[in-house]
């Protein structure tokens, strides 16, 4: 008795479990009829005062007129169609059909589907129910509250709330437009990841990369290929870059450059800060400055390199251990300063230059150059002006005082002036350089004149008291004047002297953005369609969304794909 107890409860269970596996399309219309001959096998079902109601695993349809085929359980829907799934998926179209057996369904002619975070609107769109995704390809548009998204194709994953845009897509704002052929984007939290070739606009800069992610709600965003920013007159380029469009500001890491684009300067190093508004640009770990001058540049060295200012009004500043250098002139100290708008460039703080053989040194050393022509013009010691040059043979030909100047023609010192309590000491040789002599003088001011860089003509001026003496009675320790110091071992000789004894750097590695997906095949497992489908086999082929982005960044886009543009004819009641 138990036993058989036992088998009509597993024939009861089993039945129950069987009845849901085939669980049927249901229906209600106010008017039913058959047409056998246009539509055999088919119940024809019309409005009166009522929609069409369909209802099928949780989700509902209302039309004007159906053509329900029971037996298959698909049915098509016409006119004024609204497809809802709980409370989160509202479809509305003017046409529409549905799968019972595979859950998959298809609308066409304006068709809005809309959840609770954004809108999208197409001319056909594809269902999986099983899979909680729709698709389309021939042209949508999405829209959220903060943007609006158009492409060519694009894939909605409804659990994640995440969308994927391929082909021609385009974010419009009110703030910024986003171009790209590769994006996808988490509607949720409005995060966009971008892939190939893609484009960021607004009224004041320009973002480009080949892979990036961007917060749509908060307006910033971390790009790491090949990527850019251009402001009206600043181009700023890095291995990996932030940016915060609304404050402007933007950080930049790893083989940074930074173009000034009307002051023609150029300016690199690893890491930068770049503040738009307040038109300043922060850069450290071997930051370097070249800035072109009539048909040479000056480069400019340091830890750390600030530049400020407006576009007339720019200022470097380069601090510890920093140094200059042009082909014909170089110089180091704590820290340098330049004005455009001046002209004036300062070494402050142990400052030493060196103009061909010369060196020059003393507390504050100025470089002045020509606003116009950008050529240097002149040269300004202050306070222990120190000039010292190598004798051809042996010692050093020295000149000292309070302050010195300096005057310029083609980037070359022609004359310089060192005024109070001047003091000189000069090895003195006939053409044939034999010594024959040492001067020592002591005077109120020196003139110097000089041709290619040598000596050519020297005035004293005022209490002039000047000795020459004999190499060989000249004592060894009068042989230097009193603050003597040579540098010489620090003269940059070249461009790759800017960074001579400096510590070698490691640079961080780039956290990148995550690589694309690569989905399976939307079609997969519905590609048996009903019989009576407006839909082909053909219509599910060779159409896929997946369009990985190239390695190399230069991948030709797609045609756009034709639309669909199914328009199927609706029965009549007559």
């Amino acid at each position: 008795m138990k036993q058989l107890t036992f088998f009509f409860a597993f024939l009861l269970f089993g039945s129950s479990l069987y009845a849901q596996e085939v669980k049927k399309i249901d229906y209600t219309a106010d008017r039913t009829r058959v047409d056998q001959d246009q539509y055999p096998d088919a119940f024809i079902l019309s409005k009166v005062q009522n929609q069409v109601y369909f209802i099928h695993e949780g989700i509902e349809v209302w039309c004007d007129r159906a053509v329900f085929y029971q037996t298959d359980d698909f049915f098509k829907a016409f006119g004024n169609v609204r497809m809802k799934q709980g409370d989160t998926i509202n479809m509305t179209s003017e046409y529409a059909e549905y799968n019972g057996n595979t859950q998959f369904a298809f609308a066409s002619e304006e068709v809005v589907l809309s959840t609770p975070s954004n809108t999208l609107t197409t001319d056909s769109l594809f269902f999986n129910r099983i899979n909680q995704e729709t698709f389309y390809r021939s042209g949508g548009k999405v829209q959220d509250s903060a943007s609006t998204i158009t492409s060519v194709k694009g894939r909605y994953f409804m659990n994640q709330e995440k969308f994927s845009f391929r082909q021609n897509v385009k974010v419009r704002n009110p703030e910024y437009n986003i171009d790209s052929d590769y994006l996808d984007f988490y509607s949720e939290q409005g995060h966009a990841y971008l892939y190939g070739p893609s484009t960021i606009t607004s009224e004041t800069s320009v973002v480009y990369c080949e892979r990036g992610f961007y917060d749509t709600r908060n307006d910033n965003g971390f790009f790491v290929k090949n990527s850019k920013i251009d402001y009206e007159n600043r181009k700023l380029e890095g291995d990996s870059i932030f940016f915060d469009r609304p404050s402007g500001f933007a950080s930049a890491t790893n083989n940074i450059k930074v173009t000034d684009t009307l002051n023609q300067s150029v300016i690199t190093g690893h890491y930068a800060e770049v503040f738009r508004m307040k038109d300043s640009l922060f850069i450290t770990k071997h930051p370097l400055a070249a800035v072109k001058q009539e048909n040479d540049s000056v480069f400019i060295a340091s830890d750390t390199l600030m530049v400020t200012g407006e576009v007339e009004d720019r200022n470097i500043r380069a601090f510890y251990d920093a140094r200059i250098y042009k082909s014909d002139l170089s110089g180091k100290a704590d820290s340098i300063h330049s004005s455009e708008r001046t002209g004036i460039t300062k070494l402050i703080d142990n400052p030493v230059l060196w103009s061909g053989e010369s060196q020059i040194t003393g507390d504050t050393i100025f470089l002045i150059s020509n606003t116009e022509t950008e050529e240097l013009d002149s040269l300004k010691v202050f306070y222990n002006a120190f000039m010292i040059k190598k004798d051809s043979i042996e010692g050093f030909n020295q000149i000292k005082g309070k302050e010195l100047y300096g005057l310029f023609e083609d980037n070359e010192i022609y004359e310089v002036d060192v005024i109070k309590n001047t003091e000189s000491l000069f090895y003195l040789r006939d053409e044939t350089s034999d010594l024959m002599g040492i001067n020592k003088s002591i005077s109120a001011r020196i003139k110097i004149l000089l041709e290619d860089q040598e000596i050519v003509d020297l005035y004293y001026y005022t209490n002039v008291d000047s000795n020459t003496y004999p190499s060989s009675v000249f004592p060894e320790t009068e042989k230097k004047l009193k603050g003597f110091n040579w540098r010489g071992e620090e003269r940059l000789t070249s461009k790759s002297d800017l960074f001579k004894g400096r510590d070698s750097l490691v640079l961080p590695k780039i956290q990148g953005i995550k690589e694309p997906e690569i989905y399976e095949d939307f079609f997969e497992g519905v590609r048996d369609l009903n019989l009576n489908s407006t839909l082909k086999e053909s219509n599910l082929k060779s159409k896929q969304d997946v369009v990985e982005p190239s390695e190399k960044g230069n991948k030709k886009p797609e045609a756009p794909q034709e639309s669909l543009k199914l328009k199927a004819i609706p029965p009549t009641d007559e």
